[in-house]
């Protein structure tokens, strides 16, 4: 949930099912790119130079004393809740969701001190990316740091070295593409106020079918596991992989409702139906099967465009744990097993006092409007 309702994971107007069907004649033009000068209009602060900004300055903190009172506020009662045993910290992966943080404040502060490694390879959702033409490959960014309430985060030098292992097929590098996305810097500010020395590798998902994403993570996962074996590096000490997706966008304005309208039964029944995917496909040891899984429920694999289920990272997940996958295979330790270790909503508990420091929300939240946040931790042979 972003501007516009986080722009409900990428216009899912665009997905309704009718529209596969209906003649080309009928279609509107395609909008043209936006440029990253028009890019860069619309966000909170701007990039400049080698320096990324900042998307969303409502609902995210952009400055220090907003970060640090989010931070300590977020940690009051009521917790979130838990689908099984806590992992201790120094994690190999994260699911973390990228909402306002006077709604998702709680999930992110039960996750984020779960990673103790110094370099994040941070997965996002492209929400935008069919304005921008984007499909089928990874989007890096250009920038030497971004900016955060807390200081600049720098872009780790394994950006370059994996940028030379890969395909260049697999790749694109564009400004504007990550200026316009939110994802990323949602997550990356609190993992910069927890750790000042952290540097992070963001990488965009935009669409693409479950057999391009298993190509691209055992491509990015070969490359990741030898640039880790030249440093002497190991998953959750060094190096932690984290992925970025809200749950359910549930709510007429989402095109989504199939428990009805809204009201307190179809809040029952579509968080019920999350935390299936929490305690099912997400959990447990991760293989490309238990992946597909997931794809293929939020995901029509006929048409990856057009959503069964909105989740953000209907992309970004199934990617993220092969990648983490096929990293811990090349580095020749167990496979990841994943512990669901947060969940809650919009409103299933109160929202978090930010708006005496300036920040707010990009949307409304009730039962006819909601957005899950899920949180699994993933360890290494279930340790």
């Amino acid at each position: 949930m972003k501007r516009v309702a986080a722009l409900f994971c990428a216009c899912l107007l665009a997905c309704l099912p009718g529209l596969a069907q209906a003649s080309l004649s009928t279609l509107p033009a395609p909008l043209p790119r936006p440029t990253v000068e028009e890019v860069r209009k619309a966000m909170g602060i701007p990039s400049q130079g080698d320096l990324r900004g900042q998307q969303d300055a409502v609902g995210f903190a952009s400055t220090s004393t907003q970060m640090a009172k989010v931070w300590e506020r977020s940690a009051l009662p009521p917790a979130p809740e838990t689908l099984g045993p806590m992992p201790s910290p120094g994690v190999a992966g994260l699911i973390c969701p990228h909402d306002d943080y006077l709604y998702a404040g709680r999930v992110y502060r039960r996750l984020v001190p779960l990673v103790k490694a110094r370099t994040i390879v941070l997965v996002g959702v492209f929400h935008k990316y069919r304005r921008f033409g984007a499909k089928n490959a990874l989007v890096f960014d250009p920038y030497r740091a971004w900016r955060s309430p807390d200081g600049e985060i720098p872009v780790s030098g394994l950006r370059e070295d994996l940028l030379k292992r890969i395909p260049a097929t697999d790749v694109i590098q564009d400004a504007a593409m990550q200026d316009s996305e939110h994802s990323v810097e949602a997550i990356a500010y609190w993992l910069k106020h927890q750790d000042p020395g952290v540097e992070i590798l963001p990488i965009l998902l935009p669409s693409a079918s479950f057999e391009r994403l298993h190509e691209l993570a055992s491509h990015l996962g070969r490359a990741l596991a030898e640039s880790m074996r030249t440093r002497g590096w190991a998953l959750g000490r060094d190096l932690a992989i984290v992925i970025s997706s809200d749950g359910i966008h549930y709510g007429e304005d989402f095109k989504y409702t199939p428990h009805g309208t809204g009201g307190v039964q179809a809040y029952i029944e579509a968080v019920e139906r999350d935390r299936q995917l929490l305690k099912g496909p997400l959990a447990g040891s991760v293989t490309s099967a238990k992946a597909r899984a997931f794809y293929e429920a939020v995901v029509n694999p006929q048409d990856p465009d057009q959503y069964r289920m909105p989740w953000c990272g209907r992309f970004s997940i199934p990617f993220g744990l092969m990648l983490l996958d096929e990293t811990a295979r090349g580095l020749g330790r167990p496979a990841p097993v994943g512990h669901p270790a947060a969940f809650g909503t919009s409103i299933s508990f109160p929202q978090i006092q930010v708006r005496d420091l300036g920040l707010g929300a990009t949307a409304e939240a009730n039962l006819y409007h909601f957005v899950s946040y899920p949180g699994v931790a993933y360890t290494l042979g279930g340790r």
